[in-house]
């Protein structure tokens, strides 16, 4: 498809975005050109969108959590062919460090991101290494296929906390990595999760999904969880995790809202607090995420909704503004 064109959604700087007209990318020898279907909006485009991100600079083709259909293969190509439906890992790694030959590949110095370091899926076409393409099966729907590196996330926050189905498991914050981390908690046994959130319509969805739903953290005890998620990424949301563990329990910090914060290192001294940071996902997340999507164990899809490209922008700005009773917006190419 050398010289051909496609529409593509380009982000050109805080609150600025446009459909442009670019050269539909050119395939290496290892290399897929993939036709986008569906490609979800992120939480970290958001701020990449409001020019608060330092990883998204503009211009850029944002996107990085979707599915398609391969349109072309480069030379090197074995395992896929022209017209297979697949979804994508989207942090590549240099896949021969210590890092990424033990599992790690998130870890990787050389990583990088689809739609922060290189191009990405707010466009017709996108291409990508074939070893990061993993094929749908005919039942999985564009749109779960989509979700599997949000959900890749969520198993991967749920990985590090080694959860028991006993557990009693806090998380702050009912965005889409709240909300999948329900769920992969669910798919662990876990059946005392707590969300807390602002968002009455958010909390819905927590209820719908089978959690405990609050607003507000004021008359539960300190201590009363055995882990806790920080998927917000505030100092107020990062402490509270701290304070409401039990001692010996576990706190993961997802959300990057903030960059620095005060925390009380010495609680955490004194009560063996275990802290983890998680970033992204490894290979083995994505593959487990994608498994569980295929086998129909996790569903986002009731509180999905879906928009052409070419109103990109506006959607971008409804989830800032407060999106309601929507957990994820799909951007549509066709």
């Amino acid at each position: 498809m050398s010289g051909k064109r496609m529409k593509a959604l380009v982000y050109e700087g805080p609150k600025l975005m446009n459909i442009r007209e670019l050269s539909i990318p050119d395939v290496r020898s290892d290399e897929v050109l993939i036709r986008v279907e569906r490609v979800g909006i992120c939480g970290s485009e958001l701020s990449g969108y409001l020019g608060h991100n330092s990883l998204r600079k503009p211009p850029l083709v944002m996107g990085h959590e979707f599915s398609g259909i391969i349109a072309s293969t480069g030379s090197d190509v074995r395992r896929f062919k022209s017209d297979d439906r697949v979804t994508v890992n989207p942090l590549l790694s240099c896949g021969q460090c210590r890092y990424c030959t033990t599992g790690s590949a998130q870890l990787c110095a050389e990583r990088s991101l689809l739609g922060a370091h290189r191009s990405g899926a707010f466009a017709e076409y996108i291409a990508v290494p074939e070893s990061n393409v993993y094929l749908l099966e005919d039942h999985v729907s564009f749109d779960n296929g989509a979700l599997a590196e949000p959900f890749a996330v969520a198993v991967h926050v749920c990985r590090l906390l080694k959860l028991d189905p006993t557990d009693q498991l806090l998380i702050i914050g009912a965005g889409p990595i709240g909300l999948f981390i329900l769920q992969a908690a669910q798919v662990y046994g876990l059946r005392n999760i707590t969300i807390v959130d602002i968002s009455p319509e958010r909390l819905e969805i927590v209820k719908e999904l089978g959690g405990t739903a609050i607003t507000s953290l004021e008359n539960v005890k300190a201590g009363s969880f055995d882990a806790a998620v920080d998927a917000v990424g505030m100092e107020v949301t990062r402490v509270q995790c701290m304070d409401y563990v039990r001692p010996g329990g576990s706190v993961v910090f997802s959300g990057l809202h903030q960059n620095e914060s005060k925390l009380p290192v010495n609680v955490a001294i004194r009560n063996e607090i275990k802290m983890y940071g998680a970033f992204s996902n490894t290979p083995i997340d994505f593959e487990t995420a994608l498994q569980w999507i295929t086998e129909n164990r996790i569903n986002l899809l009731p509180w999905t909704i879906h928009a052409p490209i070419e109103e990109g922008a506006a959607c971008f700005d409804k989830l800032i503004s407060g999106p309601g009773k929507v957990a994820k917006i799909m951007l549509t190419l066709r």
